[in-house]
């Protein structure tokens, strides 16, 4: 595997300079672009299908292609920093009225290039400026403030507008450098380099980046889920979705022009040959018999085409070591490709120990599942396939062996994935019913049912959620609450994605692209929106919590009323099922000792002083620029996070014992580049190869399933023949 790292936004990525590379891009190399046939078919289609298939068809009329234009120089340009309020009025003369019309009809997109071209005439024009300033001496001493986040803000009106602000901007970053104990000279130096690597980051964009960036775009007038992907994107998704591909097994990353070996992943072919090593450079790369190409310089995407291949195959690496002395030092590496499964991503669990009221241990089982990913297409035998809910059905039987008394399914940060993994895996918990209905664009319903008798665990059961559990993480949420089957604890709701989407390769849909030699990419489409057994809908909304907790989450834009044109609310008919939420007389004590707890313990109270200090922040739009005024408000934050550390490492000791349960043999550590000294101080709290300590969610909703199993000893609360949180079948 070779896994790129960085972000994928434009804005993101041009806007700071996020990649590790520091070469001057020379300004008067300029690419011009052009619609192949291939890309101009993609086009066409990919409006059709919005037009014909997406189920918010009938809100998006011609006119409003308009919006393509501002959302797409938003896209490029997410700060607010380059463009000019002039631009935007020039560009939605020029196409506004068109951007339908071309796409639809011509498939022309050359709108696209066209403001691309601006923007790079802007960012050159800039930069030059910014290398000018940064000869002079800057006042740090004045009152000025620069709003830290511009993406909502308007393009500065005209030129002497956008001086402005950029002198601001300029003051804004020498500070944080200066914070950051680097002298007024090094701070310089740092901004222009982040700038030169800008350029350079600009000169690579493609062709096809740009068509993705735009017919996503257009897209995303229909809901903030139908993208377009390129043909390399495609294949990411797939990787994704899969949780495997064929490669190396290697992180690499950018720096100074040279690609480096960042992680060897666990178990990959250069696990297992052992010669690669974190920090090492790859100097050049070879298949085949064929001459080595050189990657200095080479985007870090297209390096990670050349090490990716099919199975079997080899790929010759030319590598300097990380630890040689000599810079002209090489050993020459040849790797066998192999599949590489991203256990990483895979559903994990452990064995808590939770002390009763008499001190007596009871053993608490927990579930993370970080997606729900389904079968690869090929590399496993049918027994081996890895899906979600094959691995959760599999940790199920191991924790049942430890003697669980209880289970909590931890969905935190889980953002969906396959549909039929979700019906599946919320079966594992119920008897047969309906799990999910679904609606399509003509208002038919479609009720999906859990067909399989019997249960997988049948016991008290807790889901865990925050605002980042989305999509398949929420119909399985709502299914078990509607049912009364679990108890859910969390952050005041889910993310609140209640739709289907479709991924349609183009070549699929089209004949003359099925025929075109070139690849083609994909469309990724709303086509339902999905309802839970009672016939709400998690749209905007999300699911509630049965029981809530505190959460920095509250305060960030993460959830799917944040997004622009989110999909509305609405409601269907119930379907039939066996099943009710959880009755008040259960719910009440659970809540009680939950907000008891809340109020005395004082992990909670850590937490919600974290919380409050971070609304404090974020409520903090504008930052002053003012050198002496900053160090002031740095010396408060770094003694209140150095206070809070030494709290958190307090409750950190007072953690339940565990021990985690794995999907095979236990994972070794993943080999990773030593830290340098400059680099931010690692939590020690946040590893992905464990749990993590001081889970404050997490060891409440342990409590909570203590509680319930108390409970279930009072044959007064139970509904009907069961305790509560449990199935009706003895499973």
């Amino acid at each position: 595997m070779i896994r790129a790292s960085g972000f994928r936004s434009f804005g993101l990525l041009l806007a700071l300079g996020l990649a590790s590379v520091s070469a001057w891009a020379a300004v008067g190399e300029r690419k011009q672009f052009s619609t192949s046939t291939t890309l101009a078919q993609e086009a066409s289609t990919l409006v059709r299908i919005l037009e014909q298939a997406h189920i918010n068809r009938d809100s998006v009329r011609p006119p409003l292609y308009s919006e393509v234009v501002p959302d797409y120089m938003g896209d490029l340009d997410g700060q607010r920093l380059f463009f000019l309020g002039s631009d935007r009025a020039k560009f939605m003369a020029e196409y506004g009225q068109n951007i339908y019309y071309n796409t639809a009809f011509l498939g022309n997109i050359s709108a696209a290039y066209e403001i691309f071209y601006v923007y790079q005439t802007r960012v050159e024009a800039r930069v030059a400026w910014i290398m000018e300033e940064l000869k002079k001496d800057f006042d740090l001493t004045t009152n000025e403030t620069y709003r830290r986040d511009r993406a909502k803000s308007e393009w500065p009106a005209n030129a002497a507008a956008a001086d402005e602000l950029w002198l601001k901007r300029l003051k804004f970053e020498i500070v944080e450098d200066l914070l950051n104990k680097k002298s007024l000279d090094e701070a310089k130096t740092n901004v222009r380099k982040r700038y030169e690597r800008m350029l350079k980051n600009l000169a690579e964009i493609e062709g096809s980046d740009l068509a993705e960036l735009f017919l996503s775009t257009i897209a995303r007038l229909y809901d903030p889920h139908s993208s377009y992907f390129s043909a390399s994107t495609f294949e990411e998704f797939g990787i994704q979705m899969k949780l495997q591909l064929v490669g190396i097994g290697a992180v690499l990353g950018v720096e100074d022009d040279q690609c480096i070996v960042r992680e060897i992943v666990p178990g990959g072919p250069a696990d297992l040959d052992r010669q690669l090593k974190p920090n090492d450079k790859i100097i050049s790369v070879s298949q085949g018999g064929a001459e080595p190409v050189e990657v200095l310089g080479m985007k870090l995407r297209k390096i990670v085409d050349m090490i990716r291949g099919q199975k079997g195959s080899q790929v010759h690496l030319s590598v300097q070591p990380g630890d040689a002395t000599d810079s002209s030092a090489r050993k020459q590496i040849v790797i066998t490709r192999d599949t590489v499964k991203l256990n990483s991503a895979r559903a994990r669990g452990a064995v808590f120990d939770l002390p009763d009221a008499e001190g007596k241990i009871q053993p608490i089982g927990v579930i993370n599942l970080p997606s729900f990913y389904g079968p690869a297409d090929d590399g496993d035998t049918d027994a081996e396939k890895t899906t979600a809910t094959r691995d959760v059905a599999r940790l199920i039987e191991q924790l049942k062996q430890a003697g669980i008394q209880g289970l909590i399914l931890d969905l935190r940060r889980n953002g969906g994935g396959f549909l039929q993994e979700a019906i599946e895996l919320a079966g594992l918990f119920v008897e047969k019913g309906p799990i999910v209905q679904v609606k399509n664009y003509n208002g038919e319903i479609q009720v999906d049912n859990d067909n399989k008798a019997g249960v997988a665990y049948a016991g008290p059961l807790a889901v865990l959620v925050d605002r980042f559990s989305a999509s398949a993480s929420e119909i399985v949420t709502g299914a078990l609450q509607n049912y009364g089957r679990a108890i859910v604890v969390g952050t005041s709701s889910t993310h609140g994605k209640g739709s289907v989407q479709m991924v349609q390769e183009m070549k699929n849909i089209a004949r003359a692209l099925a025929l075109s030699p070139q690849k083609t990419g994909a469309a990724k489409f709303t086509i339902q929106k999905y309802y839970l057994p009672s016939g709400a809908s998690t749209q905007l909304k999300g699911v509630v919590p049965d029981i809530t907790l505190p959460s920095i989450d509250e305060f960030l834009p993460v959830g799917e009323s944040d997004l622009q044109r989110a999909l509305v609310w609405d409601q269907i008919p119930t379907s039939f099922f066996d099943g009710k939420p959880l009755e008040a007389n259960v719910l009440a004590p659970l809540r009680q000792a939950s907000t008891v707890r809340q109020t005395k313990l004082t992990e909670f109270d850590y937490l919600r002083r974290n919380v409050e200090r971070f609304k404090q922040r974020q409520d903090q739009k504008l930052i002053s620029v003012n050198l002496a005024e900053r160090q002031r408000i740095k010396g408060e934050d770094d003694a209140f996070r150095k206070a809070m550390k030494a709290e958190r490492e307090t409750i950190a000791k007072t953690d339940f014992a565990y021990k985690p349960y794995f999907l095979g043999p236990p994972p070794p550590p993943k080999i990773k580049a030593p830290k340098k000294e400059d680099d931010e101080e690692e939590d020690a709290f946040e590893d992905n190869d464990s749990w993590t300590r001081a889970d404050i969610h997490l060891r409440e909703a342990i409590r909570v399933v203590g509680d319930a199993i108390a409970l279930g000893k009072n044959k007064e609360l139970w509904a009907s023949t069961r305790p509560p949180l449990t199935a009706a079948t003895g499973g």
